[in-house]
């Protein structure tokens, strides 16, 4: 079983709605698939988290703002926890990312 990761998490908390808006815009015309509200995953690759630190940089406010990237392995993506319902908006692929 390969420890490489193969997604990254990415979760934000931007205090201005048209920053977050535009931020979560952004994060899904990088491919990747909304799992919260503030939150979005996709495959893993350097190119993709330099994409999102750039493209969170051009669009937060780094004085207020926040924007945290997870690289994660198939091993603990299947560990997680979901605890209530599960986000299920235009975006969403069968309730959460493929693996």
């Amino acid at each position: 079983m390969s420890t490489q990761p193969t997604f990254i998490l990415v979760i934000y908390d931007v205090s201005d709605d048209s920053r977050r808006f535009e931020l979560a815009a952004a994060l899904k015309r990088l491919g990747l698939t909304r799992v919260q509200r503030s939150a979005f995953i996709g495959p893993c690759s350097s190119a993709l988290i330099s994409d999102v630190r750039n493209v969170s940089r051009r669009i937060i406010d780094e004085e207020n703002d926040n924007v945290q990237i997870y690289p994660l392995t198939p091993a603990s993506y299947r560990l997680r926890v979901v605890v209530g319902k599960e986000l299920r908006g235009e975006d969403d692929v069968a309730g959460g990312f493929l693996v």
